[in-house]
């Protein structure tokens, strides 16, 4: 049937509903008993209002809509559109025929009109969804909805025509709603009761309908799920609902991510525009993990160019290849270079004079730098920051920024101590003078970088297992790649000059745990893939500390960021040793390099040197500052 024969059809009925109505309001009005004179008023006016009523239903778009999806703003416009018409009746009656209405019959009408309207959309939508999706809701896989607000009722919604789900429960923490319903679907209990309801109702997977809500809500959600043996799946993020980039029912598998994540940041965005936009902005490193989400970042702020510089051809092209598509708008220059070499750094920077350069350009993974490369960290990490910062200082770049990572704290390894000299000669520029305002960001471990324990976990438990963990009580802090970036961006936006920026890295992570974690969100246990607890490697830490601790460092106006309160540098004398040092031949010898690093780093505590290690599994030791 056509769209044109269907709106007739709506109008004829509209037609026959707006009739009966008047006739009805003449009926209540005398007690079902009308008297004659009367009835032949309501003879002589029901064309008149039938008429003029069903022009006004026209006018105002009523057969717009469709009757199938009608909904709260279909209810709104009929309302509108009655109370339009029962104005407009009364008026075409009293002018063109004075009959003898009663007043009370003006009162009713609309009364009448919007039940028998209103209840015959009610019923032919409830009709087609009975037909159509009844069969679909008993035959799909049971599952329970955790959570009650307006994204688990849009949920409910889309899930009875999918047909793939049959939700046979909800469960929300607020008593208050406790054996309510929700279209149909019962409030059965809280989130602690998930697995008896589980249990009872044999029930093997639950979507968590919580986008609005904390993460720690979602995460607490997503953990009692797991523990009770029950497939967890969530629905799309907030931002991802807002932006219209997916809908509310493409559920998907919980992730181990969602477990870690942590609640949005927000950043300065307005004051972070005054920065970069319109200006060229350079980061080495731009193909690592950090560097590259870094751009992404820059990028939302327009800056006139991003110039990457980076060591490997590979990373450099698959980001310039991404942001053509990604960010068209958004000038990108390649540019492939050693961070160590200063005068390709101060060519660079000479001709495409940047505002900021972000330098997340370092060698990053603990065990590999701890012995036969420690050489290679020292040179990088230092003589790297050291030549980018000295080119930056040389080409009057406003602000330069060091991405650090918390293993510089205190640092029992190689790595460790070259991050913290790096942070050293940055203060130490910056207490020199100068245009250029120097600072520097501490952060953990990042999901999903190079290396890092979550993809190593997950290729070990699609092999069967054994899952390698260091030692059952190591823990560590873990924070998400864009979460980082930004918090970059922010401490760059605070900084002064020699500040050491610290992000807070929320509440820590047992790594065992979150093995196990993820060995049953694969639909495995222990029985299946077991847990292989391997010790400490060389340079490791079983606790990182903890960064944000009021004792050792001061807040600023962002609750995510605080300041170190670290040791000064002594710039006279301390900068120059350090060139010299570096220009010098270092001795190749790990452990000979590692005292000569303790001179420089007093709070470095090298460990004692052990049995070479064997081929590195990077499991629990993340990705910090991004590639070299």
């Amino acid at each position: 049937m056509s769209r044109v024969s269907r709106s007739v059809i709506v109008c004829i009925c509209d037609i026959v509903l707006a009739a009966s109505a008047w006739y009805l309001a003449y009926l209540l009005r005398f007690n079902f008993s009308i008297p004659p004179e009367y009835f032949h008023s309501f003879l002589v006016t029901l064309p008149w209002v039938v008429l003029s009523q069903a022009v006004v239903f026209r006018l105002f778009g009523l057969y717009q809509g469709i009757w199938r999806f009608a909904s709260l703003p279909d209810l709104q416009r009929l309302v509108r559109t009655i109370g339009a018409a029962s104005l407009c009746a009364p008026v075409i009656v009293l002018m063109i025929m004075p009959s003898v209405v009663p007043r009370s019959v003006y009162v009713l009408d609309p009364i009448l009109l919007m039940l028998l309207m209103g209840g015959a959309r009610f019923a032919y939508r409830a009709w087609r969804e009975h037909r159509e999706f009844g069969a679909l809701m008993a035959t799909g896989k049971p599952v329970l909805v955790l959570g009650t607000g307006e994204s688990a009722a849009t949920l409910l919604r889309e899930l009875s025509r999918s047909g793939q789900w049959r939700v046979v429960g909800l469960l929300d923490d607020n008593p208050a709603k406790r054996h309510r319903t929700l279209y149909g679907h019962k409030v059965l209990g809280t989130l602690g009761e998930l697995e008896r309801f589980a249990r009872d109702l044999k029930v093997s997977h639950a979507i968590i309908a919580m986008p609005g809500d904390s993460h720690q809500r979602r995460r607490n959600a997503a953990n009692m799920c797991v523990r009770a043996g029950v497939k967890p799946l969530t629905v799309p993020s907030f931002d991802d609902l807002i932006s219209g980039r997916v809908e509310i029912a493409t559920v998907r598998e919980v992730q181990v991510e969602d477990l870690l994540g942590r609640d949005p940041v927000k950043i300065d965005a307005p004051r972070l525009r005054l920065l970069i936009e319109g200006q060229v902005v350079m980061v080495t490193g731009a193909g690592g993990s950090i560097g590259s989400e870094l751009c992404r970042q820059i990028a939302r702020f327009a800056p006139s160019m991003i110039v990457a510089f980076e060591r490997s051809e590979y990373f450099l092209y698959s980001l310039t290849e991404e942001f053509s598509e990604l960010f068209p708008d958004v000038p990108v220059e390649p540019v492939i270079g050693d961070a160590r070499e200063e005068a390709r750094l101060h060519a660079v920077m000479q001709r495409f004079r940047p505002v900021a350069v972000f330098h997340a350009a370092a060698y990053k993974h603990v065990p590999l730098m701890e012995s036969g490369n420690a050489v290679e960290a020292v040179r990088n990490n230092v003589g790297g920051t050291l030549a980018a910062a000295r080119a930056a200082q040389a080409c009057g770049v406003a602000r330069f920024v060091l991405v650090s990572t918390d293993k510089a704290v205190n640092p029992v390894n190689v790595m460790g101590a070259t991050k913290r000299l790096a942070e050293m000669t940055c203060q130490a520029l910056s207490a020199r003078g100068g245009n250029t305002l120097f600072s520097t960001v501490r952060f953990g471990n990042v999901l999903g970088s190079a290396g890092s324990v979550i993809p190593k976990f997950q290729e070990q438990i699609a092999r069967g297992g054994p899952v390698t963990v260091t030692h059952p009580d190591i823990i560590r802090y873990f924070m998400s790649i864009p979460e980082a970036a930004q918090l970059v961006l922010q401490a760059a936006l605070m900084g002064d000059g020699g500040e050491i920026f610290v992000l807070d890295m929320g509440e820590p992570v047992r790594i065992a745990e979150l093995a196990r974690d993820m060995i049953r969100l694969s639909g495995a246990s222990e029985a299946d893939v077991r847990i292989e607890f391997t010790g400490l490697r060389p340079g490791e830490k079983l606790f990182e500390e903890l960064l944000a601790s009021d004792e050792t460092t001061r807040p600023t106006h962002h609750p995510k960021v605080r300041i170190a309160r670290a040791r000064p540098v002594d710039d006279a004398l301390w900068l120059g040793r350090l060139e010299r040092w570096l220009a010098g031949p270092l001795p190749d010898a790990p452990a000979a390099l590692r005292l000569e690093l303790a001179g420089w780093v007093p709070e470095y505590q090298p460990q004692n040197d052990g049995p070479a290690p064997g081929p590195v599994v990077p499991n629990d030791m993340n990705a910090a500052t991004g590639s070299a």
